[in-house]
């Protein structure tokens, strides 16, 4: 393959990659923005109260307040738990070698 063509090749596998990485960073974003975070608890909460409301439960509105507060607590305060976990395991270091726990 002469020279021309293999830089050519090069600079496609290149391009081609940047816009890998750049659908990457968007789905990270989106896995870890507010928006999603806000979302997922609002209709948490929406199929709780149907599902508190059709057992008859009372004071339904408030219980089900429950489960999406759960979720918006372990989805906030597991990043925290994630970045120690990282600290401590090297792996945010870029090693995946170490141990993981």
């Amino acid at each position: 393959m002469p020279t021309n063509e293999k830089i050519e090749t090069l600079e496609r596998e290149i391009h081609q990659l940047k816009e890998r990485n750049a659908r990457v960073e968007e789905e990270k974003a989106w896995e870890t923005s507010y928006v999603r975070v806000f979302f997922i608890a609002l209709i948490t909460y929406a199929v709780a109260v149907g599902i508190l409301y059709i057992l008859d439960t009372p004071k339904f509105l408030f219980g089900a307040l429950i489960p999406a507060a759960g979720y918006i607590l372990s989805t906030q305060s597991l990043l925290v738990v994630k970045r120690w976990w990282m600290k401590r395991s090297g792996l945010g270091e870029g090693s995946a070698t170490k141990s993981l726990f």
